[in-house]
């Protein structure tokens, strides 16, 4: 499956490297805000449904490993964290760790090789690595072989129709918000027309409508979540 584009946090103090890395995973599809310090990375991460985030560690007002535990306990964040810092000994990496950090580059680097972590990190959330299998009640979702099954039957699904599914399955039954379903689908070049709102129609005729029960629910306002039916 094609990778879909990303958004990506980048926390780097130091101007010239963010600039070089944002212009480099731009050629890969992968979005890139900035952040500059501690306090204007976690008001963007309230903001901005992220896919990853690239945390250096030495930051002018704190370190990355406070802007980590923040996301994770305070904001309750599991998206993922690579930490890209210059502090390589074992008690760095072991704290960032600790912080809730996934993945850890020492600098000097190589874009290359952000790049693929920053993809396998993505597609390990995403559900696309592996044979991990989607399901919610009888509704099961098999990434690497673009299969949907609904009660026993196989249903055929336009690629983001199945992107969607996917996004509402590994969030189930939580709410996922437009933004979040919009920046999935696109990534921050979303239709100006009510593209999501035709595909969700499209997508509930194929898994609701045929099989006479509800399992997409909007919440006007809120967003749209899926919930086995009782």
């Amino acid at each position: 499956m094609q990778m879909t584009p990303s958004l990506v946090l980048l926390v780097e103090d130091h101007h010239d490297l963010a600039e070089t890395v944002g212009e480099f995973l731009a050629l890969h599809q992968i979005t890139v805000d900035f952040a500059h310090n501690c306090q204007s990375a976690i008001t963007l991460l309230q903001q901005n449904p992220y896919h990853c985030v690239v945390l250096d560690i030495n930051l002018p007002d704190g370190t990355g490993y406070e802007v980590c535990h923040y996301l994770r306990e305070t904001l309750g964040l599991s998206l993922p964290v690579i930490m890209l810092t210059a502090r390589d000994t074992l008690g760095d990496k072991l704290q960032g760790f600790d912080a809730g950090a996934d993945d850890y580059l020492i600098k000097p680097f190589e874009l290359k090789e952000l790049v693929a972590r920053i993809t396998a990190q993505i597609k390990r959330v995403r559900g696309l690595v592996g044979h991990v299998q989607l399901s919610v009640g009888d509704l099961e979702l098999r990434p690497r072989t673009n299969q949907v099954m609904l009660a026993g039957r196989e249903i055929e699904l336009p690629p983001i129709q199945f992107r969607l599914l996917a996004l509402l399955m590994r969030h189930a039954p939580e709410v996922v918000s437009r933004q979040c379903m919009e920046m999935e689908l696109w990534g921050d070049e979303a239709p100006d027309s009510d593209a999501l709102r035709s595909h969700l129609y499209s997508l509930r005729k194929l898994i609701d409508k045929p099989f006479g029960r509800k399992l997409i629910h909007t919440l006007p306002g809120v967003g749209v979540k899926l919930e086995a039916a009782g």
